[in-house]
């Protein structure tokens, strides 16, 4: 087999390995992703790029050689065959389940391709492989046409901010490379392509296995006039150059601080350039001044663009730290703790609304909550359909509410500064995807007043340090009966109080929610909010709730000072709880008659680590509120 010049070794090994490395290194980079549907040749059309390329790892060069002559065959085509088998082989064995990458290069542009899995149930793979992608090779077999996996594989595509499509129609060879097969794929596929805003792709004839048109132009495909896939993927250009035209941004990775005379703040540009003497603003505080100075391990530059890191220094002390974000001061982006955004769930446990989840975009890491979704986004049919929360590979558009104003921009305008991620605070994984649509309006109407009197002086009054005594355990543990014994020995000493009590609170604030696992969260949502704006108020509050899931028991301590949350954790077993049954509610839940009960059909996570703990078994309720405010004083 002839090699295309393309893939020649560069004289420059043998004359000058320092210039051939240095050429090496400055080559542009192109990420893409390919997909479609099972058996469409995904497999094949990566061996033979990675064959073509002649990057194959040398010990599986040696390999390959030794069994071409052990085999007796001519080597080009057992040594493709050989490679095609061991990637097969990796998908049959589950290995690409996740998402595998490949590197390889030419003398033109260097390539990371992601391998992800057609199969439905793995659309969150497919997600992650495409979320770094700057082009998508879409496959589909000549013989079979457009199928639902390739509308489908498309509709993410467009969704994830992919530009650059490409429409293969593989396996030609095997239509006998008829063009009018080809013709009608390619109509199809533009009118499913039109109706969701892909309004521009690539469709190339190829085949995999027999290489036509992959490297070089097919003989057997006289009729089609385009470029071959490798020569498109070598020229198309990337948006790097989009970039650097934008707006700068650099979100704040880290701050240098040497010494006492250097302080400067590091990141990547995302976006646009910056010289010396450039006016920039700190995004969301709002504070601006000029670039002194662009730092980098090799000296100073006069000029950065997009996609380098480098550190500036500023003219001005300004508040900036880890998290901000520095733009153009005349063209900042928008900051806002209330925005919508699309989302893609990618965990096995169902998505939670009201629950509060870490919420990373960028350099920034933040607490968001998600509202139930306004619909979700049947990806088969492009169907809007009602949901109340979001399952495994589910897409779907909510609104979201931060504890604090991010910087962002909307997804369609900049996948860096528009995409983040979502991360459970207790597990740590990583539960879903989004991207940001736009700011709600109600978020930029609405502004913090400030008032004269802070809640030091309202705790000054009282002559006490505020706290949320906040009781957790199962019904019938007797929360309540220690919280109001608590209280009534507070109040002989003087201290100002107020019981939030469950069972009293869903008389009147959450009448209106029930108990499912969504109304429970946003119960004890309503209930800390509730909660933090008496602790404002001076007063010492306690709160005798099931509170079953500890997320949202952190959730609350997170909205109060440092050292004013308590969690007291009354621990009676639950045969103690259910022989006590003082409101019958254990009896009617045994009989199927009340469902998503604590301790019999929905769960509660006890404390890990609580405050206090105390234990109803062994202390009366007079007991153990002497030792709870033992534990707690002194109170101020």
């Amino acid at each position: 087999m002839d090699t295309p010049s393309s893939f020649q070794t560069d004289s420059l090994i043998a004359e000058d390995i320092d210039a051939y490395l240095e050429a090496h290194q400055h080559k542009s980079l192109l990420r893409f992703i390919t997909c479609g549907s099972v058996d469409d040749g995904k497999s094949t059309l990566i061996g033979r790029l990675l064959y073509d390329s002649k990057m194959i790892f040398e010990d599986q060069l040696a390999a390959l050689e030794s069994d071409s002559k052990r085999h007796g065959t001519q080597g080009e085509e057992i040594d493709f065959a050989l490679l095609v088998d061991g990637l097969t082989a990796e998908r049959e064995q589950g290995i690409t389940i996740d998402v595998a990458y490949r590197f390889f290069t030419t003398e033109k542009r260097k390539f990371i391709v992601a391998d992800t899995p057609g199969h439905e149930q793995y659309t969150r793979n497919m997600v992650t492989g495409a979320s770094t992608a700057d082009l998508a090779v879409i496959l589909t077999d000549a013989r079979k046409g457009v199928l639902q996996q390739t509308r489908r594989h498309s509709y993410l595509v467009h969704l994830l901010g992919i530009r650059h499509v490409v429409l293969a129609v593989n396996k030609m060879d095997l239509v006998g490379y008829d063009q009018q097969t080809f013709d009608d794929i390619v109509a199809d596929y533009r009118a499913f392509a039109t109706s969701i805003g892909i309004t521009d792709f690539t469709a190339i004839p190829i085949s995999g296995f027999r290489g036509d048109n992959i490297t070089a132009a097919s003989v057997n495909t006289p009729w089609y006039g385009g470029p071959s896939l490798i020569h498109h993927l070598e020229t198309v250009e990337v948006d790097a150059a989009a970039a650097q035209g934008a707006a700068f941004r650099m979100p704040v990775q880290w701050v240098n601080r040497p010494n006492l005379d250097f302080r400067g703040f590091a990141g990547q540009i995302a976006s646009g350039v910056i010289r010396p003497g450039d006016a920039v603003r700190i995004v969301p505080s709002g504070k601006t001044s000029t670039v002194k100075s662009i730092a980098t391990f090799d000296g100073d530059l006069d000029e950065a663009v997009a996609g380098q890191s480098v550190t500036l220094t500023l003219a001005d002390e300004v508040d900036c730290s880890r998290g901000d974000l520095i733009a153009a001061a005349g063209d900042p982006p928008q900051a806002s703790d209330q925005f919508r955004a699309t989302l893609v769930w990618m965990d096995e446990e169902v998505m939670k609304p009201g629950r509060g989840y870490w919420l990373k975009l960028g350099t920034q890491m933040v607490t968001a909550t998600v509202q139930p979704p306004e619909y979700e986004i049947d990806i088969n049919s492009l169907e809007h359909l009602a949901a109340k929360t979001l399952g495994l590979n589910g897409i779907g558009v909510a609104e979201f509410a931060t504890d604090r104003p991010i910087a962002f921009e909307p997804y369609a305008d900049n996948r860096q500064l528009g995409g983040f991620i979502l991360i459970d605070k207790f597990s740590n994984a990583t539960v879903a995807a989004g991207m940001i649509d736009f700011s709600l309006r109600r978020a930029d109407n609405v502004h913090w007043q400030p008032t004269a009197i802070t809640r030091a002086d309202h705790a000054g009054m009282k002559n006490q340090t505020p706290r949320v005594l906040w009781f957790t355990g199962l019904s019938g543990s007797g929360k309540s009966t220690i919280a109001n014994e608590v209280e009534k020995q507070l109040f002989l000493m003087n201290r100002h109080t107020f019981l939030l009590d469950g069972d009293n609170v869903r008389h009147g604030l959450n009448r209106d929610l029930g108990f499912t696992e969504a109304d429970r969260i946003e119960n004890i949502r309503r209930v800390g909010e509730v909660a933090k704006l008496m602790a404002d108020a001076g007063l010492i509050v306690l709160t005798a709730f099931i509170s079953p899931f500890r997320a949202e028991r952190r959730m609350v301590r997170e909205m109060l000072p440092e050292g004013e949350f308590v969690e007291i954790f009354v621990d009676t077993p639950l045969g103690v709880a259910e022989k006590r049954d003082v409101k019958g509610l254990y009896k009617k839940a045994r009989a199927g008659n009340l469902k998503n009960f604590t301790g019999i059909d929905s769960p509660y996570e006890a404390p890990e680590s609580p405050d206090i703990r105390v234990n109803t078994v062994d202390m009366s309720p007079e007991d153990a509120a002497r030792y709870i405010i033992q534990q707690i004083l002194p109170l101020k």
